[in-house]
């Protein structure tokens, strides 16, 4: 499996957000932001029912993985995420994320991941307080903080996420866990680095990445400055 540790202090992985990707040339879009520095790649996973947007699902997973070694970390934005777990398992996914908000029971659901050979992540949307993950913290290895609700790319960032890292960051010091802190929605030049000093380990960005003429000085960006 790959996977990535927790990133020095300072940094933070950067996953280009393949939504934004044209799907007319994945593999080029794919080893153009290998080639720019990516650190890994998130898969947004969406049916249409938890929100209203349908994307893809496990084939263009495993597609992606056919062409790239990078961890792929897929987040879904499903219903019944329980349901398709061995689907993404097949596909060669590494982490796998579901919502809290979805209709799967949240324990069972992240205990299988394991069992298939996964990192189990967490998400919540940005109305959703954090109170509501607490229970699971000691069961996950990530926790992927909605700055934008879910559904669509290139929507402005809620500042109401900084607050939600940098109690995941406290909570994580204080109590021993070691899940990552991912940031998903609106991430630039400008929100990136306030995830960043607020305690993210991974900036996940689509539009403004894939937007680019110069990904590599993006990515940089991003990732912030060496240690």
């Amino acid at each position: 499996m790959n996977w990535l540790p927790r990133p020095a202090e300072g940094q933070a992985w950067v996953a280009p957000s393949l939504l934004s990707a044209d799907f007319t040339a994945l593999k080029s879009d794919v080893d153009d932001m290998v080639a720019a520095g990516a650190d890994l790649l998130h898969l947004d996973v969406m049916d249409g029912h938890f929100v209203p947007n349908i994307s893809f699902g496990p084939f263009i997973c495993k597609a992606v993985r056919q062409i790239s070694d990078l961890p792929l970390d897929a987040h879904l934005m499903i219903s019944h995420a329980d349901q398709y777990l061995e689907a993404f398992a097949k596909a060669g996914v590494d982490g796998l994320t579901i919502h809290i908000e979805a209709e799967a029971e949240i324990a069972p659901t992240l205990a299988r991941i394991v069992e298939l050979g996964m990192k189990p992540g967490l998400s919540l949307n940005p109305d959703t307080p954090l109170e509501s993950i607490l229970p699971w913290l000691d069961q996950v290895e990530l926790v992927l903080v909605m700055s934008v609700q879910p559904g669509f790319g290139g929507q402005k960032f809620n500042p109401v996420a900084l607050d939600k890292i940098s109690e995941l960051q406290r909570l994580r010091e204080a109590e021993g866990h070691n899940y990552l802190i991912n940031v998903d929605g609106g991430i630039n030049d400008v929100t990136g680095p306030q995830c960043r000093q607020a305690g993210a380990d991974i900036l996940v960005s689509g539009s403004w990445l894939f937007g680019a003429t110069d990904r590599r000085e993006r990515i940089s960006l991003l990732r912030g400055p060496n240690p």
